[in-house]
């Protein structure tokens, strides 16, 4: 499997590159911004980008989104609770993230239980709202890719528009906790971790 993860922007999202080692083909999760680094990752590998997945709708994860489904005329996926904030600047926030605000159309408009097949690769939809309404994780046998649902020791703010603590703690309890405890999850900031360390260290479910 190709997993590859960038540190990108000044918020420094975690962009993940994921999918085929026989085909190379490839789906791009959350590209916040960097499209060039993207860019270079991609082309300096050979890899066949076959589509752009968004965990939700926030400027720090959408930034090169655009670009890149120009350079490699490939759709863009996220949840359709989603879809207002991902057009919207000011709900994206990314009217106060970047000289420019950016506005971006959806492709496809994703569910809970959707799959998304990369090659032979079935990725599961988890619709984990509380970060904002439409957030979802992506579940590929045991690695699990969060969003900004779940971190290594926390959980993502809540105090945002479209944000919900109550959501977001019974999203994880109900969604994610009951995941085999050697699921790890590759989370949209910071470290990996594992559903294991986060049921016996994380201090909102301890």
């Amino acid at each position: 499997m190709i997993l590859e993860k960038l540190r990108v922007g000044s918020y420094r999202s975690n962009c993940y590159i994921v999918g085929s080692e026989k085909s190379k083909d490839v789906m791009i999760i959350d590209p916040g911004a960097d499209s060039k680094k993207i860019k270079e990752l991609i082309n300096n590998n050979s890899y066949n980008p076959k589509l752009i997945l968004l965990t939700h709708g926030h400027g720090d994860h959408i930034g090169a989104a655009q670009d890149l489904k120009k350079e490699y005329n490939i759709p863009i996926y996220i949840h359709k609770a989603d879809i207002n904030m991902l057009k919207d600047e000011n709900l994206n926030f990314t009217s106060r993230m970047y000289k420019n605000g950016i506005s971006v159309n959806a492709d496809k408009l994703l569910n809970e239980g959707d799959n998304i097949t990369i090659d032979n690769m079935k990725f599961k939809v988890i619709h984990t709202p509380g970060h904002t309404e439409g957030s979802i994780c992506v579940i590929h046998k045991k690695i699990l890719f969060s969003g900004d649902t779940l971190f290594r020791g926390s959980i993502g703010r809540t105090d945002l528009p479209g944000g919900n603590h109550d959501k977001i703690i019974s999203s994880i309890k109900e969604k994610l906790l009951i995941l085999d405890e050697d699921t790890v999850v590759y989370p949209g900031h910071e470290d990996s971790t594992t559903i294991k360390f986060e049921k016996e260290n994380n201090p909102f479910f301890r």
